[in-house]
């Protein structure tokens, strides 16, 4: 029996619309995932941009490295360095990991002491709660959420090429902001994560 052209583009279009949300979701976590691509395996410089008065993390001085070090089919492993001139080298504990999840995508931070071990304080994160797009993602943390009466969590963006840039948000904006220039790699020896290449037990600490 011959099928009405009209009611194939009918039933397509349902089909269309039905799978509409999951696939713009879905697009979107591939497409930002698929944005670090040209940059895998290079480490870029950053420096301070926002932080909120009094915050004693960054003095604003520091070199900043993003290192894209591991991109994997659905996990990107990115250590992030800090100058510590003081002690002559680097503070090397930090790695964020981006992961792909059934719903979208995944924030969890990678903290080690210089020995290798993992910090009390490590793995804490978020997830994402909206499709997103291909330049930024943002991860709630339902924990910090909680406890602030507003959205909290974190914000990537990346522009390919031209900047990446990581920070916090409180009810929808950077309250800490770090950017790295993508224009051109690092061209000296990138320092080691502390603990690589042994992996993070993946269990929560405080949040």
């Amino acid at each position: 029996m011959r099928i009405p052209c009209t009611l194939v583009l009918l039933t397509g279009l349902i089909a269309a619309g039905c799978a509409d949300g999951g696939d713009v979701e879905a697009s979107a976590a591939e497409g930002f995932m698929n944005a670090f691509t040209d940059h895998c395996g290079n480490a870029y410089p950053g420096r301070l941009e926002l932080e909120p008065e009094g915050d004693p993390m960054l003095s604003g001085e520091e070199l900043l490295l993003a290192h894209f070090r591991d991109c994997l089919d659905d996990e990107l492993r990115i250590p992030f360095h800090i100058e510590a001139e003081a002690a002559g080298g680097w503070d090397s504990s930090r790695t964020w990991y981006l992961m792909r999840t059934d719903s979208g995508l995944e924030l969890r931070h990678d903290h080690r002491l210089a020995d290798g071990s993992e910090d009390q304080r490590t793995w804490y994160g978020g997830i994402t709660e909206t499709a997103g797009t291909n330049a930024r993602q943002d991860f709630a943390s339902p924990e910090r959420t909680a406890a602030a009466g507003v959205p909290v969590g974190w914000r990537i963006e990346i522009e390919p090429g031209v900047a990446y840039r990581y920070g916090t948000t409180y009810d929808g904006e950077y309250d800490w902001m770090i950017e790295f220039d993508l224009s051109e790699p690092f061209d000296e020896p990138v320092p080691e994560a502390w603990g690589h290449p042994s992996p993070p037990s993946r269990i929560p600490g405080p949040p």
